[in-house]
């Protein structure tokens, strides 16, 4: 099943995708789907309405207002990690735990809206593709073992990221965190669809030039032991969201290095979840 949140009569809404249409179902948020989960899903059907076409809709993130922040994974993709210490001219030393930070609630932007590009406050927007987890249970030191029975669905995250700011603050919270730093969506597809979240071909291109080219399978650390390592004394809650990472062939570790400039186009594409489109707008 693949769940939007789309503006229906000027309001957020509920929605069933179904081919290249969405069916408003009413009275519920996503949050409450997610929630309720296995007892929400089976009424859906039943009290959806008529379809509407997408061309003449408007898709907004799939939790537009998240409760807390986007949980994000750095450095795992062992390729990514090396080209993140070639730029940096230091030896290569892939983490032995996940790497996490957050991305501000107010950095979360709709799967087709514009990325804010202000000139004043960073000049090395970059891209990156990544798969995004979304929790349907509440939970705390889960195991590995347990971990797949709280994920819920997938999404796409493109994680904006403002490299001179990571720079000058010494962290990555603030240069992640600027407003419409977290284009997400199309949808979330749910985790039935999705046998192997671990075999998933992910691509960024930007104005169609593909800049990132990789699989899922190559995190270093796959879903599970994000998961637990997240979980130890913190408990994780419905509706949060885990960005899993990004994989090589970010702008930053290029030679030269590229960044993303008002009129540029960037989509990210994750294999059997969709592919979501931004404008870089300069403000």
């Amino acid at each position: 099943m693949r769940l939007a949140t789309f503006l229906f009569h000027n309001t957020p809404a509920l929605g069933l995708v179904h081919g290249e249409s969405v069916i408003p179902v009413p009275g519920l948020s996503m949050l409450d789907v997610i929630t309720h989960g296995e007892t929400a899903l089976p009424d859906l059907s039943r009290i959806a309405r008529p379809p509407v076409p997408f061309d003449t809709s408007t898709l907004l993130a799939p939790i537009p207002k998240p409760k807390r922040n986007i949980f994000c994974v750095g450095l795992n993709y062992i390729e990514h990690a090396r080209e993140g210490a070639r730029a940096a001219g230091r030896e290569l030393k892939l983490p032995s735990v996940p790497m996490f930070f957050t991305k501000a609630t107010n950095a979360v932007n709709g799967p087709f809206n514009d990325i804010p590009f202000e000139a004043r406050v960073s000049a090395q927007i970059d891209w990156e593709v990544e798969l995004g987890v979304v929790i349907g249970r509440r939970g705390k030191n889960i195991s590995a073992a347990e971990a797949m029975r709280y994920v819920f669905g997938y999404t796409i995250v493109n994680d904006v990221s403002a490299r001179d700011l990571q720079t000058a603050h010494g962290q990555f919270f603030k240069g992640k965190s600027l407003d419409g730093a977290c284009p997400m969506g199309p949808w979330i597809v749910t985790a039935d669809e999705i046998p192997d979240p671990h075999a998933l071909p992910l691509r960024c291109r930007v104005n169609g030039v593909t800049k990132q080219d990789s699989n899922t399978n190559d995190m270093i650390f796959k879903i599970p032991a994000l998961i637990e390592s997240l979980s130890l004394g913190m408990t994780l809650e419905p509706g949060d969201v885990i960005a899993t990472g990004t994989p090589e062939g970010v702008g930053f570790a290029r030679k030269p290095p590229e960044f993303l400039q008002p009129g540029d186009v960037v989509e990210c594409e994750v294999e059997g979840v969709g592919v979501i489109r931004n404008k870089v707008a300069g403000l």
